[in-house]
């Protein structure tokens, strides 16, 4: 049987797909956005989770899995609606999801480290730790979680992923790395929230799609992080691209808002025990796909051919 994979065009979505169908497995993609590419095993379909004409529901009625990754992003998004985005697209359609997957089948949740408040004094946040959601964004994806936790009491299977930072190609635009390679390619200079000594456990996005796959597999419900358990400095970030686009850097340290915290970390301790491995980031190597992949898009978007 097939397993749903939402928001599959999505960032980390696509890494998803592709790890799938890299080991053989069909995969039903749900996404808003049409075009696509899919190939063997794998098919696409253009739905709103909340739609009214049930394409999303019935595929996940009939799925082997699902991987709910769709959402809406961003801890920043500053729209004056997007209080009603987050609700619908990160509330509403979770709800959705879990009202049309049966409660034998194993449901993944992704929803996010945002929702801890950080990480105080350099200690991992461990899944039993107390919730303190900082801002609109971290507080729609408690309100997923506690979504989860009913469906679970309720005889499901929901497995809870709480994704840390997550890197490499394919990184949505207004993520940090993102922007500062951006702006670091422009001779502009790299806007730090807070200052250069905070940190994020930055994880490889390969790694990340195993993860949520291998989670899958195991199916014991219940929160995981899916982290390194390794914070980096966001100057050590900065550095980073500074090498892999062999040019120097400027930066400029602006005021944190109050949903930005000051470091994360996560224990990773139950997500080794489920599923047997730690995700590792070679933040170098991160940096450089990242940059690569953004080039390949470039090229392709102009229609240039690459000399």
């Amino acid at each position: 049987m097939a397993v749903v994979v939402t928001g599959s065009a999505g960032f980390l979505g696509q890494a998803v797909v592709a790890r799938l169908l890299a080991a053989g497995r069909e995969v039903i993609g749900i996404d808003r956005r049409g075009g696509v590419p899919t190939g063997p095993g794998h098919t696409e379909l253009h739905a709103d989770l909340i739609g009214s004409d049930g394409v999303a529901a019935d595929a996940i009625r009939e799925a082997g899995g699902v991987i709910h990754l769709a959402g809406c992003p961003g801890v920043r998004d500053s729209r004056t609606d997007v209080a009603w985005h987050r609700h619908r697209d990160n509330v509403l359609a979770t709800a959705a999801v879990l009202g049309a997957a049966p409660r034998r089948t194993t449901v993944v949740v992704a929803t996010s480290s945002s929702i801890y408040g950080g990480s105080v004094g350099g200690r991992p946040c461990a899944e039993t730790d107390p919730l303190n959601p900082r801002g609109g964004y971290a507080a729609s994806k408690a309100l997923a979680e506690a979504l989860c936790r009913d469906h679970n009491e309720a005889g499901g299977r929901v497995v809870v992923a709480r994704p840390f930072t997550v890197a490499g190609e394919g990184q949505r635009s207004d993520m940090a790395l993102s922007m500062w390679i951006d702006a670091a390619r422009a001779g502009r200079p790299l806007r730090i929230l807070g200052g250069p000594e905070r940190t994020r456990d930055v994880t490889d996005v390969r790694d990340a799609a195993r993860a949520l796959i291998a989670l899958l597999d195991a199916g014991e419900p219940g929160p995981v992080n899916v982290g390194t358990g390794v914070p980096i400095r966001l100057d050590a970030m900065i550095d980073a691209i500074a090498t892999a686009l062999d040019v120097d850097v400027r930066t400029r340290v602006e005021p944190a808002g109050p949903e930005e915290v000051s470091d994360t970390r996560a224990d990773t301790r139950r997500l080794e025990r489920i599923v047997g491995f730690v995700p590792h980031t070679d933040l170098a190597d991160v940096v450089a796909r990242q940059i690569a992949a953004a080039d390949f898009e470039q090229v392709a978007e102009s229609g240039r051919v690459p000399a």
